[in-house]
């Protein structure tokens, strides 16, 4: 009788089990387990790595931020400094260019007091070593004035000149005038452009030369007058006649050393 209560009893349990694993897999499957010790160890590695990254993150952009900082710092400085030698370039410009004018104004007033003292010893010596003329010829403001020993025709004159970097006598001014009557010239021939007709004589006079210059080419000169001077009224005569030759040629520059040389040494 027990064994069958005992029997019984067993049975029971039996099918309550069997019971509850066809609900729970009715329900959805099978209970999970509870994790084990690796998996732990696992999750929490995996949470160091992570906060390790983070920090190293961290670093990087504090770096990068620390050497963008002092970059731009760097960066700032050159360009201060590059506009401070601007300015300091520009500066030694404008004070170059203040010498070389003053240099170049008292260059200047230097010349004009050695073309005045040079000229003051021309008026005692004419072949004094300072006169900016050649030899034999007359220096009268910035012109030189040489009569060649030789006659020749209108354009064999002007040849001669030529062949010196010089011209036949043409008068600039009233001043130049008055320079010319003093000298006195006798049948020289002047600068003046040929004419197609002889043309009566006329008193001499600076405007005579504002005409238009002489073209060779354009002109038979063996039926051309030219003009020449006789004191002072100027004349006309076939350009090919031959006449005196009088060659006006620009003049140097006084040498200051030529002058400063003759100067005696007390004076100065």
């Amino acid at each position: 009788m027990s064994e069958e209560i005992v029997y019984a009893n067993l049975k029971f349990r039996d099918s309550d089990t069997k019971e509850n694993t066809q609900k729970s897999e009715k329900c959805g499957g099978k209970v999970p387990s509870a994790p084990s010790h690796s998996q732990h160890k696992t999750a929490l590695s995996l949470t160091v790595l992570c906060l390790l990254l983070l920090a190293g993150l961290g670093v990087l952009g504090g770096l990068f931020y620390t050497t963008l900082e002092t970059e731009t710092i760097k960066s700032n400085e050159l360009q201060s400094i590059k506009e401070e030698l601007k300015r300091n370039i520009s500066l030694q410009l404008i004070h170059s260019l203040n010498s070389s004018k003053e240099i170049k104004n008292l260059s200047a007033v230097l010349q004009r007091m050695a073309t005045q003292l040079c000229r003051e010893l021309y008026k005692k010596e004419p072949e004094h070593k300072c006169k900016p003329c050649p030899k034999g010829s007359k220096w009268y403001k910035d012109s030189c004035y040489l009569r060649l020993g030789e006659s020749g025709t209108w354009q064999n004159s002007e040849m001669l000149c030529s062949a010196r970097n010089a011209s036949l006598l043409k008068i600039k001014d009233k001043s130049v005038l008055e320079f010319v009557k003093s000298e006195s010239l006798s049948n020289y021939w002047l600068g003046l452009s040929p004419r197609r007709d002889q043309a009566k004589s006329e008193t001499l006079t600076e405007k005579m030369f504002l005409s238009i210059g002489f073209e060779r080419s354009t002109y038979d000169l063996s039926k051309m007058y030219c003009g020449y001077i006789e004191r002072t009224y100027v004349y006309y005569s076939r350009c090919t006649l031959k006449k005196n030759v009088l060659c006006e040629e620009t003049a140097s520059d006084v040498q200051m050393e030529s002058v400063l040389n003759d100067i005696p040494e007390e004076s100065l």
